[in-house]
């Protein structure tokens, strides 16, 4: 059983024995089990482990992109897998952000309208969903840039947009996989700031899946996955 559980009143997202097998011809590969966790709002944590150790199915189980073999996520105190798909998929809309190595920015749409995105698909005004995505951009640095298109941006930019996109809903939390893991040093830490700043503004929590141990160890809490368990990192 992981150890990773914290208690918390204030507990936005949390998972209990969560479990995730796959059929491999006659075979049945167990890539999690028993993993528990409880993220407190506002928390950055950091998931280590080895490539392979099923890192991104976890990130994909919270976030409800993917269904468990047993256990459950909670959001906000809501069981994402006793939801139907729509259902789910509103919710979250409403309570989840992601980022992702590469930005996945639509790139034929200015940064403005990528980062408004979210809103729109939620059916928010048009004039609403514009302004909220501009007053985000401004947020992560990206003012003078909301009417570029994704092939006019650098790659900190980039990215940088897709964490405006993420946090443009006011998300519980962000699930983010290698974020930086496609950025050098100087703009993987610059990027890390932001995501800082936007923490303890919003009360956004964050939950980053890296092989950087660097970016790691800014996290308020690091766990690794092992033999299909989280447990605190040593």
């Amino acid at each position: 059983m992981s150890e990773a559980v914290v208690g918390s009143d204030a507990s936005v997202l949390s998972c209990k024995g969560l479990a995730k097998t796959y059929a491999s011809g006659p075979l049945n590969v167990s890539v999690l089990s028993h993993v528990d966790l409880e993220v407190r709002a506002g928390e950055r944590i950091a998931i280590v482990g080895k490539s392979g150790s099923g890192k991104s199915t976890l990130l994909h189980l919270l976030g409800g992109l993917d269904a468990p073999s047993a256990g459950k996520v909670l959001v906000r105190g809501k069981d994402l897998t006793s939801m139907g798909e729509a259902e789910r998929g509103r919710f979250r809309n409403e309570t989840l952000g992601f980022v992702y190595q590469f930005h996945h920015l639509l790139m034929e749409f200015t940064a403005l309208e990528n980062v408004a995105m979210p809103l729109l698909i939620r059916r928010v005004p048009r004039a609403d969903a514009l302004a909220r995505a501009r007053e985000v951009l401004g947020q992560v640095g990206l003012a003078a840039r909301v009417e570029h298109v994704p092939g006019e941006l650098s790659g900190g930019e980039r990215q940088r947009a897709a964490f405006a996109r993420a946090l443009v809903t006011r998300p519980a939390c962000v699930l983010a996989d290698e974020p930086t893991g496609n950025l050098d040093t100087h703009t993987s830490d610059a990027v890390f700031e932001t995501m800082v700043e936007l923490s303890e503004s919003h009360g956004t929590s964050f939950i980053i899946v890296t092989h950087d141990l660097a970016l790691a160890e800014k996290a308020e809490r690091i766990l690794r996955l092992e033999n299909g368990e989280l447990k605190p990192a040593a």
